[in-house]
């Protein structure tokens, strides 16, 4: 159990039941009355915002999340199939997963979030290595700007890459933004 004077930007809270993470977080003390804790919370589910006031006095829920290290094995229809150090398999959704589907690859280690023994979303390295499937070729000389193609990877993930990059190229991509970070050589 949290007191409001606990809460910062980061924190993972519960509200009636569901698990929520504070975005942003802002206190202000009036002349007279309680300190008031505006925060802007978002579910950690189903991904929607809300606005949340606390007095000073309040207590606020801590929720049960549990972390686990899970190996992606394969794919099963819609399902994920994951399996953590005793081979026990764990199925994960695609609306679990999100866009973050299509970073996976076989024997690629993640942290994935259980509340209250379901699974609630994973956390990937913060790079992974793709090749490049398909992309346009880029014209000679146009490097004044910082000119972006659309291109696809393996597993079907389209983002924008620089002009330089061709199909069959190994890039770098940032999973937390799904951008292209740099090619490896």
């Amino acid at each position: 159990m949290f007191s409001a004077s606990d809460l910062r930007k980061g924190l993972k809270i519960e509200v009636d039941g569901t698990p929520y993470v504070i975005t942003e977080y802002n206190f202000m003390k009036p002349g007279k009355g309680q300190a008031i804790y505006t925060c802007r919370i978002k579910n950690m589910i189903d991904g929607s915002t809300q606005v949340k006031q606390y007095r000073s006095n309040d207590k606020v829920d801590k929720p049960e999340l549990i972390e686990k290290k899970l190996v992606y094995s394969y794919k099963d229809a819609d399902d994920y199939v994951f399996m953590d150090e005793n081979f026990e398999q764990i199925h994960l959704s695609e609306n679990v997963l999100g866009d973050q589907r299509y970073f996976l690859k076989e024997e690629i280690e993640v942290d994935v979030l259980f509340h209250n023994g379901q699974p609630i979303g994973i956390e990937l390295p913060i790079f992974v290595e793709r090749r490049i499937e398909f992309t346009e070729p880029g014209a000679k000389g146009n490097t004044a700007t910082n000119v972006m193609k659309p291109a696809t990877v393996e597993g079907g993930y389209e983002l924008q890459v620089p002009l330089f990059v061709n199909e069959g190229d190994m890039i770098r991509i940032d999973t937390r933004t799904g951008e292209y970070a740099e090619r490896v050589r």
